[in-house]
């Protein structure tokens, strides 16, 4: 059974209202085949994503329209394993809990720098040692951030998180460990790209336009360095980090230029 997942454009809202209209939805999936397995809802924003199974989209569709008629802004197909690597699982809460979720994630691409020539200049099982160690890194650093691996690139690693703090923190920590580690072990550095953005979008693709920012950033990051999109430096206002001047990108598969800076990090004196 495909899995798809809708957003809905609210106004004034409340998560009590949200838990009540997705009961409703419960109440009435049966009839058109549909399972409705989780939602997420963003309070400041006033968007609300559900995550359901069905026979098509026009069923999950339908649903919606006989139980209490708020129709999705967006509806698209969406596979249940990129759902729980980007959204971190795919949580059963109790029909009528009122809780606040926001489905917004930040999306980290890492690339190892000089992948391509790394083996011709080391040998293959020096550079797999050298891509080990970036791994070794990376994933330390998701799992004391509250990061999720979404998969891995070849010379690097996809990454979402629920928090731009917990993100930035994140790629701050791996900058710090290359180069904390010793020459031998990482003679190469690597570049940080992020981006962020909620999962249903106008490219109907689960984080679509997000994914192909931050890849984007990465390949165009100076050595060592952490380039960001104005959206995540704007999430990050006031939460203590500093960055460097807004710059403009005009990168591949976006029409318009692109808005982003660096984050600003080193080494403890």
């Amino acid at each position: 059974m495909p899995y798809y997942m809708d957003r809905h454009e609210l106004s004034g809202a409340s998560a009590a209202d949200v838990a009540a209209v997705h009961v409703k939805d419960l109440e009435f999936q049966d009839r058109y085949g549909v399972k409705y397995l989780n939602y997420w809802f963003d309070y400041e924003a006033q968007h609300a994503f559900c995550l359901a199974t069905g026979p098509n989209q026009e069923a999950v569709e339908a649903v919606h329209a006989a139980s209490h008629g708020l129709a999705a802004t967006e509806i698209i197909e969406v596979d249940e394993s990129a759902v729980r690597r980007f959204m971190g699982g795919i949580v059963d809460h109790p029909p009528g809990e009122a809780y606040v979720a926001p489905a917004f994630r930040v999306i980290m691409f890492t690339d190892l720098e000089g992948s391509t020539a790394l083996t011709q200049q080391l040998g293959d099982a020096s550079a797999m040692d050298v891509l080990r160690r970036h791994d070794a890194i990376v994933r330390r650093a998701l799992e004391r951030n509250g990061g999720t691996e979404v998969k891995h690139t070849g010379d690097g690693i996809m990454a979402s998180f629920p928090s731009v703090s917990g993100a930035i923190e994140a790629a701050v920590a791996i900058q710090l460990g290359f180069a904390e580690a010793e020459a031998a072990e990482m003679p190469v550095g690597v570049r940080i790209g992020m981006s962020a953005g909620e999962p249903v979008t106008d490219r109907d693709d689960l984080f679509g336009a997000a994914v192909q920012l931050a890849a984007r950033l990465s390949s165009r990051a100076s050595s060592r360095s952490i380039l960001v999109s104005s959206a995540v430096r704007d999430l990050a206002a006031g939460k203590g980090f500093r960055f460097g001047t807004m710059r403009s990108f005009r990168l591949k598969g976006f029409d318009d230029s692109v808005r982003a800076c660096d984050v600003v990090w080193q080494l403890s004196a």
